[in-house]
């Protein structure tokens, strides 16, 4: 089955995974305003002209939800925030009830239950857990989490989108974390701590990491990168202290790359 995609979000993630999907077909990509969909214009056609063979027309980006209507595979991608994603999951489900189309709806959280955001969206049957990862046209994992009811067509589906893609798809169990985010955090966490206990540099500790260790890019910097805002979500999620100095860095809006300041200076 040829799956018709469409992804409610504008952020690098919804982004990401608008341009991975246009190369195997014509996505439809929801913003819920005109700023945020200019925005998302402008984040895929950057991400396209770094890619060979990806065109940016393969992406339309529209603010009306129902836009979406015709899509067979439904995946909401907005703020790593439960009520906001099941207000969207509930949103999305009527949608495909109307539709009457039988669209796989999926979530891109990687923290909260999947269980409960499948009921959220009232087709528990048709419900994935189906988190990529950024920047999500190069990296080749997602992770897959089902809820009980999901229906074996819909495991095959999700998996089969995913290999149409290029992607490897690993079915994980329905934790907060799932697995990568559950081992990885804690890590990144703790390299947090090593800087405020000795004094060291972001850099000197990242370059031990990359240097010594063979890892493509060091703890703070990857922090960075997922954002802190984010990172710290995670953090709460799956138990795991979150540091002060991390913490202060969200409060005075210091988010990372995307807000040109973090633990470095992108300035």
């Amino acid at each position: 089955m040829r799956e018709r995609v469409g992804i409610a979000g504008s952020g690098v993630i919804a982004c990401g995974l608008a341009v991975a999907a246009s190369e195997h077909d014509d996505v439809m990509l929801w913003a819920r305003s005109e700023d945020s969909a200019e925005r998302a214009r402008t984040r895929v056609a950057k991400v396209c002209a770094k890619l060979n063979g990806f065109d940016a027309g393969r992406v339309r980006v529209v603010t009306d939800l129902d836009d979406l209507a015709d899509a067979t595979f439904l995946v909401e991608a907005v703020i790593e925030h439960h009520a906001s994603k099941k207000a969207m999951l509930a949103d999305l489900g009527e949608l495909a009830r109307h539709a009457g189309a039988g669209a796989v709806l999926a979530t891109t959280t990687s923290s909260l239950s999947i269980a409960e955001l499948a009921q959220a969206s009232g087709h528990p049957e048709n419900f994935v857990g189906l988190h990529p990862f950024n920047p999500v046209p190069k990296m080749r994992l997602v992770e897959l989490a089902f809820p009980p009811e999901a229906s074996a067509e819909t495991r095959q589906r999700a998996r089969a989108l995913c290999e149409a893609l290029g992607k490897t798809p690993v079915e994980v169990p329905d934790i907060p974390g799932f697995v990568v985010n559950r081992l990885l955090f804690p890590y990144l966490f703790s390299a947090v701590e090593l800087l405020t206990d000795t004094g060291m540099t972001p850099q000197d500790v990242d370059d031990c990491m990359t240097l010594g260790a063979g890892m493509p890019m060091g703890p703070i910097a990857l922090l960075d990168y997922v954002g802190l805002d984010v990172s710290k979500a995670i953090g709460e999620s799956i138990g795991v202290p979150v540091p002060e100095r991390l913490r202060a860095l969200v409060e005075e809006g210091s988010l990372g790359r995307k807000t040109e300041r973090g633990f470095y200076n992108y300035r």
